[in-house]
């Protein structure tokens, strides 16, 4: 039997999606992963294409065209400019690709950058990508946002939320479940038997012993011991301005950090076209690129594809230890 294939989703069709996406199967077709996209046939110029009816055709056709599982826009697509008319289409394609991998027809899920703007304008009534495939594919527990580049993971215990409300809603019981969550991950997914975390410090210099806020003290450092009692190999909490440089990535596994641009940042600056988003605690795997829809450069050749390159092959590791594991 050939591998289940990964399915990609169509993201924003105004923006760069469409680019990146010929353009990944051109780099991958002959080396894989093999993967489906769940969209418009008519947005991927440029490359042959095959209209498919299930992703169980997906092997054959990979090497030879992308395999496409059509799902038509209302409306055609111009670069740059969103159409909320298709709002509906773009979220189906999500809603589908994950029922195709919770009934096992795909390994993962990939999802293409969305306008969340624009769906929101059109009723979307979630923050992201992240919130909405916690309803659709859950565990009981909020999914986790992971960020990864060559040399670097790092969780963000809050994700969108202004830095005000991030620092009023963080909690030491948020910071357990998620470091929880993360060290389940890493040897689940990434086979790592004993990760090693360490957490980032809320306040600068870690609060210098109270004199730069208390939160360190009173919600970080509790949660610290009590991921430490739960037999969880834990460092924290420790200044920001020195937990990213090379010498210091080299002595952990991952970086529990308190809000998203503390986490977001240095990824973004150590491998800005290289970095994947992975969503953690959920039934399905699912990697995304760690970029947005590039409204401003969209239909004009000039995406780079290496984000969605390496999510769909993270997923397809991600999606090789799980079976694994399973199979042990």
């Amino acid at each position: 039997m050939a591998p289940r294939p990964l399915a990609l989703t169509m993201g924003e069709p105004a923006g760069i999606a469409p680019e990146i996406t010929a353009a990944s199967w051109s780099r991958l077709r002959a080396t894989g992963p093999a993967f489906l996209v769940l969209g418009d046939p008519a947005l991927f110029r440029g490359v042959p294409v095959i209209s498919i009816a299930g992703p169980e055709e997906t092997a054959a056709a990979f090497p030879h065209a992308l395999p496409v599982l059509p799902m038509p826009l209302p409306v055609a697509v111009t670069p740059g400019r969103p159409s909320i008319a298709n709002a509906p289409a773009i979220l189906a394609s999500i809603e589908r690709a994950v029922a195709l991998a919770l009934a096992g027809r795909a390994a993962a899920v990939i999802t293409n950058p969305i306008q969340k703007a624009v769906l929101t304008a059109a009723g979307f009534a979630h923050p992201g990508h992240t919130e909405f495939l916690g309803e659709l594919a859950g565990r009981g527990v909020p999914p986790v946002m992971m960020l990864a580049c060559p040399g670097l993971r790092v969780v963000p215990v809050t994700i969108h939320l202004s830095l005000r409300d991030a620092v009023s809603r963080l909690t030491s019981g948020s910071i357990v479940g998620t470091g929880t969550l993360l060290a389940e991950a890493l040897r689940r997914d990434f086979g790592i038997a004993e990760p090693r975390l360490v957490v980032a410090a809320l306040n600068p210099h870690a609060g210098e012993e109270g004199t730069m806020g208390r939160e360190d003290i009173e919600v970080v450092a509790p949660a610290v011991a009590a991921l430490r009692a739960a037999g969880i190999s834990v460092r924290g909490p420790l200044p920001a301005d020195t937990l990213f440089t090379p010498r210091a990535r080299a002595t952990y596994d991952a970086a529990l950090c308190m809000y998203h641009d503390q986490a977001l940042i240095p990824v973004k600056t150590i491998d800005m076209d290289g970095g994947v988003n992975a969503t953690l605690g959920l039934r399905v795997v699912r990697t995304s690129p760690d970029h947005g829809t590039a409204l401003d450069i969209a239909g004009k050749g000039l995406a780079d594809p290496g984000s969605l390159i390496a999510a769909l092959r993270m997923a397809a590791e991600i999606a090789a230890h799980r079976a694994a594991g399973a199979a042990a």
